[in-house]
Formats: structure tokens, sequence, C-alpha cells
């Protein structure tokens, strides 16, 4: 059985991984090749398009890290979790959700969520 808990967790150590070497090293492990990630902003598909992915967000938001929120659940083949995005110490502007489908107990697709972002001004 697959542990839905290290899931989550590589998830959101991958999206908080800086160095671009590190980075590849968690695709490689936790990902399948043909991974693909989708969400109401942003699609990417393979360990290079994912990469880019998360390298843009964190250009884009370069004092922010993601957290999980609560613990993951899942059934099968499939995991949910929460997350949140903001500046350490500080309540986190940015929510989501997301669903990872497994492939041999890696994360092979990505459905996300955004579930609180802030209004535009």
């Amino acid at each position: 059985m697959t542990d839905l808990a290290t899931i989550a967790d590589s998830y959101i150590s991958l999206w908080n991984e800086r160095a671009p070497a590190q980075r590849r090293a968690l695709l490689t492990r936790h990902w399948t090749a043909d991974a693909s990630y989708v969400d109401p902003l942003m699609r990417s598909d393979g360990h290079d398009g994912i990469d880019a992915l998360v390298a843009g967000v964190q250009q884009r938001f370069p004092d922010y890290s993601f957290r999980l929120i609560g613990a993951a659940s899942g059934h099968g083949d499939y995991v949910r979790f929460r997350w949140s995005l903001g500046p350490s110490g500080e309540s986190s502007p940015i929510e989501g959700s997301d669903v990872a489908e497994l492939k041999d107990g890696r994360i092979h697709r990505i459905i996300g969520f955004l579930d609180k972002v802030p209004e535009a001004a």
C-alpha cells in the first residue's frame, strides 16, 4: 500500500526545492516520466515541463513556500491533499486542493484546484 503522507510530502518538497538538480532528482524519484499536471492556470507534461512550471512559480513568488493543510486522504491509485502558499510565519493568501493519480506508486497525473486566491486590485 502506498503511504499517502509520503506522496503528499514529496509533492510539496518538489514545489519548495529551489536547487534545479535536487528538483530534478525529486521528479525522477517520485513522478513517472510521462507525468502531467493541470490546474486552472497552468498545464505541463513530462519532467521538463513540470520542472519549468515549478521554477516559474518559484520565480513569481520568491519569498513564498508551500505547506500541507491537514492530512492526505485517498483510495486505490488516488491521493487527495490540501496545500497553502505564502510567506513563512504568515497567513497564506493562496490555498488549493490537488488530486494525484499514481502509477506504480509514483505520481502520474495531478489535477489541481485553487480554493483561495487573492482578489485582483
